[in-house]
């Protein structure tokens, strides 16, 4: 229960700059809840300036500390230690994988840069364990292997580890993690251990990730708490302490000290739950209206979008920090280089640019405050916006062109960034927050109206201050049996009462968030992601403990049962230690970059080369395929060992040598959490030893677009198989079934009989099937996913093998080196700053404008998505930029302008292009052509899970190879009317352009 007199809450926000705190009075009715607010400039030690901060709010409000309830503190310590690789604050972390055969491939720390690598990798286990998407375990936890485990940990002196299992966040009942940390502590009784479930969402690389960098960081939390602790006793304040979450609620510091990470983003969080109150605080009442919050700091604006839940909305699946993907919960966030410190310059010609370098928090070097620099403050005082802000006569000499201009362009990138941040093409209100807030004007495009609350400069220390209790479940759930929406009423339950449990009041607490994430190729199964939250009720917030599991008559408290055992060696062995830091690319490493050819024309891959495939197959993918990264980090690790991948001509192998081709089929959302390993090889080896053909002279790519054109290299390198790889494909892109391929093209049987069959499926654990015969070749792709859904809905899967002549006649050759072209591109373009002109460069890269063409550019305004028969079907519509819309671009190079709107048709790849401009609707692309969505930003392609609102993106059209065009076979199963067009007849994009070799510009008729 409340106690009544209890009725004060202290907000306290480390920053950059400053250390903020509020006091608020929470009591039901208050006018006036904002009791004081009070800056403290940053200290060197967090604790001495958090102190400095609350000591000036309950000074300036005479506050009686027995009426304070709790304080709540939001801080960047423990994200700064991770920015800083300080060895002093993170611990090596030992990392136990439950996977079973699955995953091998990307070991655990595989994608974190080198510098922080050097810090954190311990030793690595892949062990029994793991589930299925439908939660079946893949294999079960093996007591004594963990023993060995926890014996080779004690022997070398590691005392923390990070446990993840594939599919651990929907294990409610097995409890495999939860098994494996009891055997670790019966074993190291002082051990820490952090669980992957308990740390973040669906995603097993970047859970993985993230439970890493929250282990290492235990013992370091630890410390930080307790001198978080201290703080308030030297006040003299016996009162509740929480630190404040990355999605806006209350960790006690129990919580903080087992899981700092969740702590990370919780300064933009408290800016946007600020706001959300300070809002409801000026109008009376909770808004509950979707607004665009903007925090103007010193150096950087941040814009985030607040939710009519009144929290923010949430960051996509996957993001990074200090370089390594993660997936745990935080909050969408636009960073731009403005603030109130930021530079203006004045060039030759009279061109202003305004920042992004700042002098940051020394704002006395603006000239408003005496300084020499002239920053965007000077601008806004010298306006006359900011009559309390340094000293006006001091910005006089600024002249009027200045000041219009350097306005101007302040306006532009504030708006670009509302607009990028916009989940409607509606007008928005806007919160202003942050101490550099006077930059923004009082009106905005895309805005309908920019509100400043009072103590909008504290609305950070107020987030924090007002932070509530939540409950979050993610986990996939069977949908068989009951209506979708019964199954998601029963998920938020669940969410309601797990909330409540922590501390939430019950009459209060709220859905905030409810998702529901279909899974392709499969039915009866969703993802459910959903969020509850309400007040704390004043009661202490319970921690939940660890579960105590048995373990063969053992548990967490005591010993394990049964004979001594070896200690077994981590699988992240070398033969030779990796480099202790990063190589830094430029422009000209790439441009001085040549790949290595052999004499006998042979392609050997680089890191640099995987990684240039990888962006190139993703763009190639027309919106399908499935993200190559995996591969990539897969090839990069071979490649690392000394192994060696070689890519080769057609022309290079035996007129009689046979060619077997295929990938992985099933989901790309299972393929995140079982990552690859050698189902695919075993798949290769079994149709072999079926056909009983006893040598294989090469392997080819299913398809070039999105992982499938690098499984091969993977199943091709010294390590596995040992063969070559073509340069070259069967589709020149992705399809979504695996009868839309250029050899059934040429296989007149209508039955995959000289094409497809007989073809294997092996699932990595166990089983393989084979298929020898068929009705129709349609036939061929559904059974095979039937059973491809028993195995996991992930398998690898090899097709008949193929003669030199069929691939001459079938292959589209040289896709392999397209891809490298499109990523060295995509590449060099982003380190010489011409990301602007992405579409001229991509377009050069596939061949010219005979081949290729920029469709179309413009801002994504709405997706529409939805699984039909196990495919994500849907459409995409884009929307053209207005001219005050657009970034400035250089007037020697200018870009392709464009009108109306773009309609893109998908089903799991793009489509078509429906142009809408002035009244006339026109068909500027259809398949078999590519239409590649990019990202103008950055280059990179877009699949069509990541389409969402406020996205810049350039439509890219390529003309599709002869096998695709020249018969109406292939047209047939490659067109339009395969998707059910059949009256729209192909019209080219241009003419077709062979892809240049790699092999043939740098190979040895070069040297």
């Amino acid at each position: 229960m409340t106690v009544a007199h209890k009725t004060l809450r202290v907000g306290v926000d480390v920053g950059g700059t400053n250390t903020d705190a509020v006091i608020l009075d929470l009591t039901p009715g208050t006018k006036n809840p904002v009791l004081a607010s009070f800056k403290s400039p940053k200290t060197p030690d967090v604790t001495v300036g958090i102190q400095k901060a609350i000591s000036g709010c309950l000074a300036k409000s005479s506050t009686d500390k027995s009426r304070i309830e709790a304080i709540s503190i939001g801080t960047t310590s423990f994200v700064n230690s991770l920015v800083e690789r300080d060895p002093r604050k993170l611990e090596k972390v030992g990392v136990i994988r439950l996977c079973g055969p699955h995953s091998r491939l990307c070991p655990p720390f595989i994608s974190f840069p080198y510098e922080l690598r050097a810090v954190l990798e311990g030793p690595a286990w892949m062990v029994e364990g793991g589930l299925q998407v439908d939660g079946k375990e893949i294999s079960t936890v093996d007591v004594n292997e963990i023993r060995g485990v926890a014996a080779e940990l004690k022997r070398q002196g590691i005392k923390t580890v990070a446990v993840s299992g594939v599919y651990s966040p929907i294990d409610h009942d097995i409890k495999q993690e939860e098994t494996v940390r009891a055997i670790l502590q019966a074993e190291i009784p002082d051990i820490k251990v952090t669980l992957s479930k308990e740390v973040a969402n669906i995603g097993i690389l970047e859970r993985e990730n993230a439970t890493i960098l929250n282990a290492s960081l235990l013992a370091f939390a630890k410390v930080a708490v307790s001198g978080f602790r201290e703080s308030l006793k030297s006040l003299e304040l016996d009162t509740p302490l929480f630190l404040t979450s990355n999605d806006g609620t209350l960790m006690t510091c129990d919580q903080a000290e087992h899981f700092p990470i969740k702590t990370f983003s919780s300064g933009p969080t408290n800016s946007m739950r600020g706001a959300n109150f300070l809002a409801g605080l000026a109008s009376g009442g909770a808004r509950k209206e979707t607004a665009l919050v903007i925090d103007v700091g010193g150096t950087t604006t941040e814009v985030g979008v607040l939710l009519p839940t009144g929290f923010p909305r949430q960051a996509g699946a996957r993001h990074e920090l200090c370089g390594v993907p993660l997936n745990f919960s935080m909050p969408h966030v636009h960073s731009i280089g403005l603030g109130g410190g930021s530079r203006v310059r004045q060039d030759a010609e009279g061109k202003v640019t305004v920042g992004p370098d700042s002098v940051g928090y020394r704002i006395d070097q603006s000239k408003a405050f005496g300084g020499d620099t002239l920053t965007a403050t000077d601008i806004v005082v010298a306006e006359g916006r900011a009559q309390d802000v340094g000293d006006a006569s001091l910005v006089q000499d600024i002249s009027k062109d200045t000041i219009s201009a350097a306005t101007a362009r302040m306006k532009v990138m504030i708006e670009l960034a509302l607009e990028s941040m916009k989940t409607s093409t509606q007008d928005v209100p806007v919160y202003l927050v942050g101490g550099g807030a006077i930059l923004v004007p009082d009106t905005l495009n895309g805005v309908s109206k920019v509100h400043r609350f009072p103590f909008f400069d504290a609305a950070n220390a107020v987030g924090a201050a007002c932070a509530q209790v939540s409950g979050v479940i993610d986990t996939f759930e069977d949908t068989s049996r009951l209506p979708l929406a019964e199954v998601r009423k029963a998920v938020e339950q669940r969410a309601i009462e797990k909330a409540v449990a922590a501390g939430a009041e019950r009459s209060s607490t709220t859905i905030v968030e409810s998702e529901i994430i279909p899974i392709a190729y499969t039915t009866g199964r969703a993802r459910f992601y959903v969020k509850a939250a309400g007040p704390w009720t004043g009661a202490p917030v319970t921690h939940v403990k660890a579960d105590k599991i048995p373990v063969n008559g053992a548990s967490a408290q005591g010993t394990s049962s049964g004979k001594p055992v070896e200690p077994i060696p981590a699988a992240n062995i070398r033969a030779k230690a990796l480099p202790t830091s990063d190589l830094q690319v430029t422009a000209q490493t790439i441009l001085d970059y040549k790949p290595t050819i052999s004499e006998n024309d042979e392609w050997f891959l680089s890191e640099i080369d995987a990684e240039w495939i990888a962006t190139g197959c993703y763009i190639l993918g027309c919106g399908g395929g499935g993200s190559p990264y995996s591969k990539a980090l897969a090839l990069r690790e071979i490649i690392r060992a000394g192994g060696s991948i070689k890519i080769v001509d057609l022309k290079r192998i035996d007129d009689d040598g046979m060619v077997v081709w295929g990938g992985g089929i099933g989901s790309p959302e299972v393929s995140q959490e079982r990552l690859v390993n050698e189902e695919y090889n075993e798949a290769i080896l079994e149709l072999l030893k079926f056909l009983r053909v006893d040598k294989c002279a090469a392997l080819a790519a299913l398809e070039i677009g999105g992982g499938n054109g690098m499984i091969n290299m993977i199943s091709g390198a010294t390590p596995y198989l040992n063969l070559p790889v073509l340069d070259g494909d069967f589709m020149g892109r992705a399809y979504p079934t695996g009868w839309q391929t250029t050899p059934n093209v040429y296989d007149y049987t209508g039955r995959g009989a000289d094409s497809l069959l007989p073809a294997s499926l092996a699932s990595g654990d166990g089983t393989v099937t084979f298929m020898t015969k068929a009705k129709n070749d349609r036939e061929i792709d559904s059974v095979q996913r039937a059973a491809c859904v028993e195995m996991g809905t992930h398998a690898g899967a090899a097709q008949r093998p193929l003669t030199k002549a069929q691939c001459e006649q079938s292959m589209i050759k040289n896709t392999v080196s397209q891809s490298w072209r499109l990523g060295r591109a995509v590449a060099l373009a982003n380190k010489q700053s011409n990301v602007g002109n992405i579409g001229k460069v991509l377009v050069e890269a596939l061949g010219g404008n005979q081949c290729a063409k920029v469709l179309f550019s413009g801002k994504i305004t709405e997706v529409d998505r939805k699984m039909y028969k196990g495919h994500t079907v849907g459409e995409l519509v884009i929307q053209a930029l207005k001219a005050d819309e657009e970034e400035e671009e250089d007037p020697e190079n200018p870009k392709e302008k464009f009108e109306g709107v773009m309609k893109i048709p998908f089903k799991n790849e793009n489509l078509m292009c429906h142009h809408e401009a002035n009244g006339v609707t026109k068909i500027t692309a259809g398949v078999p052509d590519l239409i590649s969505v990019i990202d103008s930003q950055t280059g990179e392609a877009l699949g069509t899970p990541d389409y969402k609102y406020g996205l810049r993106v350039i439509v890219v059209g390529v003309t599709a190879a002869p096998q695709w065009t020249d018969t109406a076979r292939g047209l047939e199963l490659g067109g339009l009317g395969a998707f059910g067009y059949e009256d729209i007849p192909y019209e080219p994009i241009g003419q077709y352009e062979k892809p240049l070799s790699v092999i043939d510009e740098y190979g040895s008729s070069k040297k």
